[in-house]
């Protein structure tokens, strides 16, 4: 099976998932590495959250809502405290369709916005109190999810299935995938006869690949999501 090629899409209107790659290059004994994802109603997520020998150092998601857009975002915690958000996205308007949105904040150490900046469609709009709290909340809640999922013993995956071997975006290749709960009728006949991308909530173990919540599925043409790096290191 021919490796895809990891890229960030410009717009994902399917399930989605992530790829627990991009491990950044740090001491792993002090490094620890948690990724996740969620359907909720018309939206999916995926997250990617590292820490620090206990403390959250950066987390990144990646979140579409079908035709009312997308988004990708990073985070960056200081002394536990989230301290810089930058997202990056589209959004639909009521006339001209799909139009890109960047937001960037950097809070002190009480949590105050001290810089801010949002961009909509090029244009420089206003950030509310509302708006700048949600964005800290976000931050908490990827940290509650991604540590929760990896309580239960599973992560996030993506990779390609053919029928017989499942390739993850990261280049392991299984030879038995085993779904834990039922999946529609239409589902199972897809994966039994056509190629398809492939994104779960699951574990793996030996050569077998074990699915706990289905997140995504698309053609084989779909690229792999990589954790979105937009803060300046």
């Amino acid at each position: 099976m021919q490796m895809k090629k990891l890229l960030l899409p410009s717009l994902i209107i399917s399930l989605l998932v992530g790829c627990s790659s991009s491990t950044p290059p740090q001491n792993l004994e002090q490094f620890t590495q948690y990724s996740g994802g969620q359907n909720m109603g018309d939206a999916t997520s995926f997250y990617w959250y590292t820490e620090k020998l206990g403390f959250p150092v950066s987390g990144s998601d990646y979140v579409s809502s079908g035709d009312y857009g997308w988004y990708q975002s990073e985070y960056r915690w200081v002394e536990n405290q989230v301290r810089e958000v930058i997202r990056e996205g589209e959004q639909l308007s009521d006339s001209n369709g799909l139009i890109p949105y960047r937001v960037h904040v950097r809070f002190n150490k009480d949590g105050q916005a001290i810089y801010q900046q949002y961009r909509l469609d090029d244009k420089v709009r206003p950030l509310n109190e509302e708006q700048l709290l949600r964005y800290q909340q976000e931050a908490s809640s990827l940290v509650i999810q991604a540590k929760d999922q990896n309580s239960k013993g599973v992560d996030l995956i993506q990779g390609y299935w053919d029928g017989t071997e499942f390739e993850t975006c990261s280049g392991r290749t299984y030879t038995s995938v085993e779904f834990n709960h039922a999946l529609p009728s239409f589902v199972i006949n897809r994966l039994a006869s056509i190629d398809s991308y492939v994104a779960f909530l699951g574990s793996t173990r030996g050569s077998k690949v074990v699915v706990e919540e289905l997140l995504m599925l698309a053609e084989d043409d779909h690229s792999c999501i990589e954790r979105a790096q937009l803060i300046e290191k």
